[in-house]
């Protein structure tokens, strides 16, 4: 009954959209948004970091607009970076921004600020955006954009199809159709048969959008005390290697934690143990001292957690070694989508 109502006024809502009754604004310079369709993590934000410093390469000045879920005081802007230096800490941005800020220190602006069309205008006019990259947007539609990219986690693309609360889906799966691209992440956690399958679900819906296909590789594993805005690390290869044979318990609080044990297990990590807290959550001291006290029980010799994670973690206490695990995004044919992207660009910039 809840996922009926949710649902007409979903419908509703985009048909206002649809119609023009409800209206989209422009920002006056191209926008790209990366969104999902389901509630939990998809893999955006690694896509969010990866559309915003192709952008930086190409000689654009960057803005990232980001709600901010989860921070202090959802209702203020906050400049989270300047292009130079990170501003706030990550209770005050959101875990989201904060980290997007630390992937793109000296590439991009980031803002956090549930109103996207105030925040865009300011941006722009205080930085001299030339593009803006909207974090988590698909259904926010006040903003006009030039492109929208939806991901679909691979592991889970749409749960049991219902939508919320029943289910996981935000909006009707009908809803696809807007999309311009959908990346399809996480695709190196799955068989090639259900890849398949999944695209061909997808055209189903959307038989004009571009489908591309991304996997995660674990790209370094940096030591808590250095995991900052402006830490370079200091791991080799060889030191990665020595980390898998150490006995590991691995923790984190995403919106699906069990992709970031599995990827850890298929690089051949030495998992004795795995916790997993609420996505979004912000961690104690208490919760380290359990952490820990449970990793000794289990034999650990060293606690692995994700970036997300991690920019929530610097103040806290640690007696066993920590460690982050860095992931690249990768995809299946890169260069097709740096091509897609930068025809699309080009489009939107006249």
């Amino acid at each position: 009954m809840l996922s009926w109502i949710y649902g007409i006024i979903i419908r509703t809502r985009n048909s206002l959209y649809e119609k023009g009754i409800l209206e989209s604004f422009s920002l006056g310079v191209p926008v790209i948004s990366i969104g999902n369709i389901t509630v939990g993590g998809t893999g955006k934000t690694p896509l969010v970091a990866f559309v915003a410093e192709l952008l930086y390469k190409n000689g654009e000045k960057v803005c990232v607009l980001s709600r901010g879920y989860g921070r202090i005081n959802s209702r203020k802007r906050i400049l989270v970076a300047d292009g130079e230096k990170v501003l706030v800490d990550a209770k005050q941005a959101g875990d989201e921004p904060f980290e997007l800020a630390v992937r793109l220190l000296g590439k991009a602006i980031v803002v956090a600020d549930a109103n996207r069309i105030a925040a865009g205008n300011w941006a722009r006019e205080k930085f001299g955006i030339t593009v803006f990259v909207l974090d988590d947007a698909f259904q926010h539609r006040r903003v006009r954009r030039d492109l929208d990219i939806v991901t679909v986690d691979a592991t889970n693309p749409f749960g049991n199809e219902k939508l919320l609360p029943t289910g996981v889906l935000r909006e009707p799966l009908e809803n696809l159709s807007r999309a311009s691209a959908i990346v399809i992440t996480r695709a190196n956690l799955c068989e090639e048969k259900h890849i398949t399958d999944l695209k061909f679900e997808i055209s189903k819906i959307n038989e004009h959008c571009r489908i591309f296909v991304s996997g995660n590789r674990i790209s370094n594993l940096i030591d808590l005390g250095d995991f900052s805005a402006n830490a370079q690390s200091t791991q080799t290869a060889k030191d990665k290697e020595q980390r898998t044979k150490d006995k590991a318990l691995a923790f984190c609080a995403l919106g699906n934690p069990e992709n970031f044990f599995e990827q850890l297990r298929r690089e051949n990590f030495n998992l004795a143990a795995t916790q997993k807290f609420p996505d979004h959550y912000f961690y104690k001291q208490t919760d380290i001292e359990k952490l820990e006290k449970i990793a000794r029980q289990k034999g650990a010799e060293i606690l692995l957690t994700t970036a997300k994670d991690a920019v929530k973690l610097k103040d806290l206490n640690f007696n066993l070694p920590c460690f982050v695990v860095e992931s690249d995004l990768v995809f299946d044919d890169e260069d097709t989508f740096r091509k897609f992207l930068s025809e699309i660009y080009k489009l939107a910039n006249g």
